[in-house]
């Protein structure tokens, strides 16, 4: 048993490799083919380092791999061991890959499908780095530390931040490539949670009815997913309620409102998206 343990460890240990190594590669693909030779520049840390690299003519991975630096120490007090070593080992890729790529020809001289392309690639890349426990930029870690001195949240802190940078590539650039490196950021950042979620997003869904045991029974043979009842008591009357609880995907959502409408019109229904489900019996079982 303890074999097995320490096999499975070691499975681990080399998938999350893989995945970093390929996240960074595509980070550097990203830039490197489509966003830097096309002066369109992305948002946090790479954002900086594509503009001083313009402005000196320095090697971008240096840039990347330098202002990186200070944010490991600070990711390794706040977060932990494994994500320093998984973001040091994620951004040394993605240097050495920007180095590697430089001399390629960029494939597209059109600055839209630059952004278009280059933002996929490039949200990819840093969203499997995220998803596997590393990160490619500092910014995130930054926003934690000044949102607990200032009154803004994390999320309102890194867009801040990123539009004032993307904003400079109006000045350092032309101001129509500042809006191509938007696009550029947009498009990035979707793919970024896309990646992290995955394509089958799961979706928590809460039911109160009095019919739960008919409807819980339903979602179990018609949906092949488990439920949960839990004890609620109204707010309002008092009274003592049924909660179903269960976990489905977005693609089921629709069968299991129809589900719910089909029992009891008058049911309270709340859905709800999930980044993450492990454990428990959310594998789906089979139906007939």
């Amino acid at each position: 048993m303890q074999l097995q343990h320490r096999k499975m460890t070691k499975s681990a240990f080399f998938r999350r490799g893989l995945f970093l190594f390929i996240g960074a590669v595509l980070m550097s693909v990203g830039l490197e083919i489509f966003l830097v030779p096309n002066r369109i520049i992305d948002g946090g840390i790479t954002g900086i380092s594509i503009i001083l690299s313009y402005l000196t003519q320095g090697p971008i991975g240096v840039f990347l791999f330098l202002l990186n630096i200070p944010f490991l120490f600070i990711g390794y007090k706040l977060i932990g061991k494994t994500f320093a070593l998984s973001t040091l080992f994620a951004i040394l890729i993605m240097s050495t890959g920007t180095a590697l790529l430089h001399p390629v020809k960029e494939l597209t001289n059109d600055p839209l499908l630059a952004a278009v392309f280059g933002g996929i690639i490039l949200g990819i890349g840093v969203g499997m780095v995220i998803r596997f426990g590393g990160s490619l930029d500092g910014t995130e870690i930054v926003a934690i530390l000044v949102s607990k001195k200032i009154p803004f949240s994390v999320g309102e802190i890194v867009m801040f931040f990123n539009l004032f940078i993307l904003g400079s590539a109006g000045f350092v650039y032309t101001w129509d490539r500042a809006m191509y490196s938007l696009i550029a950021y947009f498009i990035a950042y979707k793919m970024i949670d896309v990646t992290i979620e995955g394509f089958d997003e799961s979706k928590s869904v809460w039911i109160i009815s009095d019919n739960f045991r008919q409807i819980g029974e339903a979602i179990m043979d018609r949906l092949g997913r488990g439920v949960t009842y839990l004890e609620g008591e109204g707010g309002f009357s008092g009274d003592n309620k049924k909660v179903i609880f269960c976990v489905i995907t977005r693609l089921e959502e629709a069968k299991l409102k129809s589900i719910v409408d089909g029992l009891d019109p008058k049911a309270f229904l709340a859905v709800g998206n999930i980044h993450d489900v492990k454990g428990g019996r959310f594998k789906k079982r089979d139906i007939h």
